[in-house]
């Protein structure tokens, strides 16, 4: 006889269940969205496996170059994977295993690099174009890097690694091999000797982790194909399938890469490749290419809400994502105000979760919840954990969040400490930012545990007094951190960024907000 399986206990309006603790995800996917399970299936042959019909893919855009407006097809972009995958590995002889360095700013190239290694078993490590020698070559040494792939502007960051050097690409005085040569000279040959598998590492990814300093973030295939399954099921509950995505986003930062570099190629939709940040350049390509949605971040944010130009038509707009930090209720009721036909939706994830954990299903739910990070995610589980008692609390109550996903890391690279304080002996995620659900699942970000100030045996979230600051309308920015007081423990100072032109005083600062704040000219 069959037992029928037995319901989950919880609460269904919030998704918390009083007997564990745990709040669950209220929203689930179909049969024909759930995350793929069959070991032996890498991050890019799912992601090429998503392309569009071969007939729809020779026209269909998926890249173009905002500096240049070179376009690149499905089709292109298939050919270019499969040559680079062969000459990287016929000619190069990148095995499976074999640890990459990527040291170059948002390209064409950016994406074709990282899926080709991908597609032979090769981990990729995308490393920050602003880090020092210094830096870089710390990453190399952590990683165990063999291989660096790099821009020429670049290069000269590469000194201090002994690595060997595969430019992007280089003028043809240079008679050096580059990415650009080798798509162009190898035939595309699938690779199938030694095909990486689900369980594999796909990534290392540098954090400064949910404690300390700068840690190798172990991410594997699985998790790849998990977070890119959930962005594609969210491009299809939001009907974005045909959107035109603006990316600044940098690639090595996994907002960027799981994004632009790997997840939005398999909903088939177009994206327009900026190098690095500009504001102006920002509007200039909002106009130019009818961007109609942005994944953005809340000083991108903020500086749209705070933009009183007239030059630009932004009437393309249509959907702005938020994340890599939280965005204050403030900022995203100033936003609204400014673009009341955009659907702003905030969402909340880390390194260690893939990049993903909550998001909005509709424009609605994330109107009337302003200053909240979304629900929970398809196939996420949260707790949230008290400090001193270390049992989970229900809702409204704040405590550290933890959370479980396929998404989740594997392990900090060589780091069995860091790991296990990263980890309980269950699995639980300790993401170290302070939060608290509502009753009805809305998950609410309050600060970095790390970072409260603690003041008179209060805790005070930096990240609250910045959202009031940055509330008036003639400050641009501002960062607020503790010093150290006799009497108080703590007291929190303000560094505060006024608009251009602004004419306020600190006495007009302090009586907007009731505390002393020094005024400089810009957040160090």
């Amino acid at each position: 006889m069959a037992i029928a399986e037995e319901e989950p206990l919880f609460d269904k309006r919030c998704g918390f269940d009083p007997q564990t603790g745990i709040y669950h995800s209220l929203v689930h996917l179909n049969e024909h969205q759930k995350i793929p399970t069959q070991p032996n299936l890498d991050t890019a042959t799912f992601v090429l496996s998503q392309f569009p019909p071969p007939e729809q893919a020779e026209t269909r855009v998926a890249l173009i170059d905002s500096a240049t407006n070179q376009r690149l097809t499905y089709a292109q972009l298939h050919r270019s994977i499969t040559s680079l995958a062969s000459g990287l590995y016929h000619g190069l002889g990148v095995r499976k295993g074999d640890v990459v360095l990527i040291l170059s700013p948002n390209s064409l190239l950016y994406p074709i690099i990282s899926l080709a290694l991908l597609s032979i078993g090769a981990v990729i490590t995308p490393a920050n174009p602003l880090n020092t020698a210094t830096e870089i070559a710390k990453q190399v040494r952590d990683s165990g890097a063999k291989l660096a792939i790099s821009s020429p502007d670049e290069i000269h960051k590469l000194s201090l690694t002994g690595l060997p050097v595969l430019l992007t690409s280089c003028s043809e005085e240079d008679n050096q091999l580059s990415v650009e040569e080798l798509i162009e000279k190898c035939e595309p040959i699938e690779i199938t000797e030694t095909k990486p598998i689900q369980s594999d590492t796909a990534a290392i990814l540098y954090s400064s982790g949910t404690t300390g300093t700068s840690k190798g973030v172990v991410l594997t295939h699985s998790n790849f194909i998990s977070v890119m399954r959930l962005l594609k099921w969210s491009v299809d509950v939001s009907k974005a399938q045909n959107d035109v995505f603006l990316c600044f986003i940098p690639m090595f930062h996994v907002y960027g890469l799981v994004f632009f570099g790997l997840g939005l190629f398999c909903s088939g939709t177009t994206t327009v490749l900026m190098e690095r940040f500009d504001f102006q350049k920002m509007l200039e390509n909002i106009q130019k290419h009818k961007v109609s949605n942005i994944p953005a971040v809340p000083p991108v944010i903020l500086g749209l809400a705070k933009y009183n130009g007239k030059e630009y038509d932004l009437s393309s707009l249509r959907r702005v994502g938020s994340g890599a930090a939280p965005l204050s209720k403030e900022v995203a009721d100033q936003f609204r105000d400014k673009f009341p036909w955009v659907e702003l939706r905030p969402g909340y994830g880390l390194t260690e979760s893939c990049g993903a954990a909550t998001l909005f299903v509709t424009d609605e739910e994330a109107k009337a919840r302003p200053g909240s990070s979304a629900r929970l995610a398809p196939c996420f589980s949260a707790k949230v954990v008290d400090f001193e008692t270390g049992l989970a609390v229900p809702p409204y109550k704040e405590g550290e969040l933890w959370l479980k996903s396929p998404t989740v890391m594997k392990e900090y690279l060589g780091n069995e400490e860091a790991t296990a304080a990263t980890f309980d002996s269950e699995g639980w995620l300790k993401t170290g930012d302070l939060c608290y659900f509502d009753e009805e699942g809305y998950l609410y970000i309050v600060d970095r545990i790390k970072e409260l100030i603690k003041h008179n045996g209060y805790q005070v979230a930096p990240a609250e007094l910045e959202a009031i600051l940055t509330g008036h309308p003639q400050i641009l920015d501002a960062a607020v951190i503790p010093i150290e007081d006799e009497a108080a423990g703590q007291i929190p100072m303000a560094y505060v960024v006024r608009a251009a032109n602004a004419e306020l005083t600190e006495d007009q600062i302090i009586q907007f907000v009731g505390n002393q704040i020094p005024v400089v000219d810009s957040v160090p």
